[in-house]
C-alpha cells in the first residue's frame, strides 16, 4: 500500500489545524506553527505571506472538507427527495462529531466566535460559508414545497437560519459536555421540528416508509 508524503505546504497547514483547533487562533504562533510542523521560517514564507494568509488557507481547506464529507453527500444528489437530503445532512454533521469524539466542535464555529468581532477579513470569509451553508439548505425546503413535501406557508430561508443555528448549538454543547448524546439528542429534536414542517399526508408516507 502506497503511502502519500504530505506537500511542504499541506504538512504547514495541518500542523496549524491542528494547533488552532485546540489553542484557537490567537494564540497559536508562527513559531508554535514551525515547531510543530517542523518547517523552517524560510519554506514557510515560500507558501504563506503572513499568519493571516495562513489562516486563510486553513478556512478555505476546512470548507473544503466539510462540502466534500457532509454537503456533498447529502445535497449532490438530485436523485434524492428534498426532505431526504436534510436528513442525510443532518446524518452526516451528527457522524462528523462522532468520529471526533467531540473533541474541538465546529472549526468554522470556533473561528467565527473567536474572530468575528476582531477581524473583518475572517468575518465577511465565515458569513459567506455559512451563507452558502443555509442556502443549501433553503433550496431543500425550496424544492420540498414545490413537490408537495413542506408547508406552502413555511419560509425556506428563515428554516435554514433555524438548522444552521440548532447545529451549531448542538456541536458546541457536545463539545463542552463531551459528550455525544448531547449531539444526538438535539439532532433528534431537529428532526422532530422538521416533522412540523411536512404536509399531513407527507407525513403518513413518511411514516410507514420509517
Amino acid at each position: 500500500m502506497t503511502t502519500t508524503v504530505p506537500t511542504t505546504k499541506e504538512q504547514i497547514l495541518n500542523a496549524a489545524r491542528r494547533l488552532i483547533s485546540v489553542k484557537g487562533y490567537h494564540h497559536t504562533s508562527l513559531d508554535d506553527v514551525l515547531r510543530e510542523s517542523g518547517i523552517g521560517k524560510g519554506n514557510f514564507y515560500h507558501h504563506f505571506k503572513s499568519k493571516e494568509d495562513l489562516g486563510y488557507a486553513i478556512l478555505d481547506q476546512i470548507t473544503q472538507r466539510f462540502v466534500a464529507r457532509v454537503v456533498e453527500p447529502a445535497f449532490g444528489n438530485g436523485n434524492l427527495a428534498p426532505l431526504e437530503r436534510i436528513h442525510r445532512f443532518l446524518d452526516g454533521v451528527l457522524e462528523t462529531q462522532r468520529r471526533r469524539n467531540c473533541v474541538g466542535g465546529c472549526p468554522m464555529g470556533n473561528l467565527a466566535s473567536e474572530l468575528s468581532d476582531l477581524h473583518e477579513g475572517f468575518r465577511q470569509r465565515l458569513t459567506q460559508i455559512f451563507t452558502r451553508w443555509r442556502e443549501h439548505l433553503s433550496e431543500a425546503f425550496r424544492q420540498g414545497q414545490a413537490d408537495g413535501s413542506f408547508r406552502p406557508d413555511l419560509s425556506p430561508e428563515a428554516a435554514a437560519h433555524f438548522f444552521v443555528a440548532g447545529l451549531e448549538g448542538a456541536i458546541l454543547m457536545a463539545k463542552v459536555a463531551k459528550d455525544i448524546r448531547v449531539m444526538e439528542t438535539c439532532v433528534n429534536e431537529l428532526r422532530a421540528h422538521l416533522g412540523l414542517y411536512i404536509q399531513h399526508g407527507e407525513f403518513h408516507r413518511e411514516q410507514a416508509a420509517s
